[in-house]
């Protein structure tokens, strides 16, 4: 099983043995790809998902840290906060696979902390505007969720 994300078309598709599984629109970073610390790019490369965190959470559960901090989003939570870079339902740590490339040193995706995560569903998909990360509406991450395992290996590419 893979999940093949497409900075340029700012798509994700997991696929089993060539069967399509799951496709969905994104967004990716704002800044393009890149592998720099710091640079606030969505890293490129071979990577695994480390950790899933989350199950269970409700939809709009808003996650600091990887952990639930017992909100949940609403419009008007947004309003209050209107800077945040909001980290809803469901966490996919990722880590890169590729020494030197997004692995160790300053490239290094999971001291990055760069997740697939859900983001309020007012934001648009198909648009490059995350800090790094790669965002998905709640719905579609919960769906993806359930058919991903630590270990799942994902391609981000141009």
């Amino acid at each position: 099983m893979i999940l093949d994300i497409s900075i340029t078309l700012q798509t994700c598709m997991l696929t089993n043995d060539g069967n399509l599984l799951f496709e969905s629109s994104v967004s990716t970073a704002l800044n393009g790809a890149g592998e720099q610390k710091n640079s606030g790019c969505t890293p490129r490369g071979m990577h695994v998902i480390r950790a899933c965190i989350g199950a269970g959470q409700a939809e709009n559960t808003v996650f600091v840290g990887r952990r639930p901090t017992g909100e949940i989003y609403r419009p008007e939570l947004g309003r209050l906060f209107p800077k945040r870079d909001w980290i809803l339902t469901r966490i996919l740590w990722l880590s890169g696979l590729e020494l030197g490339k997004n692995r160790l040193v300053n490239v290094d995706t999971m001291q990055r902390f760069i997740y697939i995560h859900g983001c309020p569903d007012s934001l648009p998909m198909g648009i490059p505007l995350s800090h790094g990360c790669i965002r998905m509406h709640n719905k579609d991450l919960l769906t993806l969720f359930d058919l991903v395992i630590p270990g799942t290996r994902v391609y981000i590419h141009e």
